[in-house]
């Protein structure tokens, strides 16, 4: 792969929008390692779904409105942004590229964006802070809690300033592509960075495994608030009865989402489940999607079904696949100028300008 400085993408015609930059980074990605990133559970139903819900959506723009150039910057949480766009967590970047969270960080850093690095990074948090990103921080929690306020420490002590809870994974999702190629482990040298327990009187450092559990409840969510003064995030969310209960225990945000369709196959889109969860919420607290996300039409929808700002995964690892960092920061500046265009386009002065009206029920399917 060549290696390509910041404001290039290829030596060929650079992918001229997100869902271009897919096709380029398959074709450079080892297939099993392509697969591991473009797959989802089963049948890949709501993987699909998620795309399919911004379609079927139409915006009804605003005229003569006079708003001059739109305004992008957002505050979530306290933190600024330079849009409503974060990177979502993922994971294992270094099967994407080299230089992995590295350079996904820098590019965050250069956008402005919030990153949301994984647990399951190849890098450690600390590795990643140092690149200087606003940055949130992923957590499983672990039923070793012991482990699990370790981890909340690293992360407080990196600067991080939110913990995104990911409550949609008591098992993980059954995904085939990795059952047909086999696909279970990371190759030689490449491990959870995060997962390191150094090792005590002399012996080797360890690699823990990543731990799911089927007893993960609002008890844990009550523990973590005790344990820790940062911001709680909760991801994964689809009902508004859970999303009325995460307001209850205390949760500063949440994040409407189905894990990109990699965990219960044939749920809803997360487009498709956020104005149930708005109106659970009534604004109590940020919402934010992820899910389907690749174009900037779909963040103004997003935005106008009450979302405070969206997170996107697989374009940035597709940017990243292609190009590095250059790749990333591409991806972002696209979907910039795209929702910049499109707010331009609909009369909306900023993200929080835009409201319900602009939607139509128009199935455009």
């Amino acid at each position: 792969m060549d290696h390509v400085g910041t404001g290039a993408v290829t030596r060929e015609t650079p992918p001229v929008n997100l869902r271009e930059f897919e096709p380029a980074a398959r074709a450079r990605l080892d297939p099993a390692h392509y697969d591991y990133f473009a797959g989802g559970a089963q049948d890949e139903i709501t993987v699909a779904a998620n795309e399919a819900a911004f379609r079927r959506r139409a915006l009804v723009p605003r005229v003569l409105r006079g708003q001059g150039p739109p305004r992008l910057e957002v505050t979530v949480l306290g933190e600024t942004a330079s849009m409503p766009v974060l990177l979502a967590p993922t994971a294992f970047h270094r099967l994407a590229h080299p230089d992995g969270e590295f350079a996904t960080a820098r590019a965050a850093a250069e956008a402005g964006v919030i990153m949301i690095a994984a647990m399951l990074s190849t890098v450690t948090i600390e590795e990643i802070a140092a690149c200087g990103p606003k940055l949130w921080f992923q957590l499983y929690i672990q039923p070793d809690l012991g482990f699990t306020t370790s981890l909340v420490r690293r992360a407080e002590d990196a600067g991080c300033r939110a913990l995104v809870v990911t409550a949609d994974s008591p098992a993980l999702g059954r995904n085939e592509r990795g059952d047909r190629n086999g696909f279970h482990d990371l190759p030689p040298g490449m491990y959870c960075a995060n997962m390191v327990q150094k090792g005590r009187q002399g012996r080797d450092d360890e690699v823990r495994q990543v731990a799911l559990s089927p007893d993960l409840s609002f008890r844990h969510l009550d523990w973590l608030r005790e344990t820790t003064s940062l911001p709680i995030v909760l991801k994964g969310v689809l009902h508004p009865a859970d999303a009325r209960l995460a307001v209850e225990h205390g949760v500063d945000a949440i994040v409407v989402s189905n894990h990109g369709g990699r965990q219960l196959d044939t749920v809803p889109a997360s487009l498709d489940r956020l104005p149930l969860v708005a109106d659970a919420v009534r604004g109590q607290v940020p919402l934010l999607l992820d899910g389907g996300v690749r174009r900037g039409t779909d963040v103004v929808k997003a935005l106008a079904l009450g979302a405070d700002a969206v997170a996107i995964g697989r374009p940035a690892l597709w940017g990243l696949a292609v190009a590095g960092r250059a790749g990333v920061e591409r991806v972002l500046t696209l979907l910039r100028n795209e929702l910049a265009n499109a707010l331009t386009l609909c009369g909306a002065a900023s993200p929080g300008d835009v409201t319900g009206d602009l939607l139509d029920g128009i199935d455009l399917k």
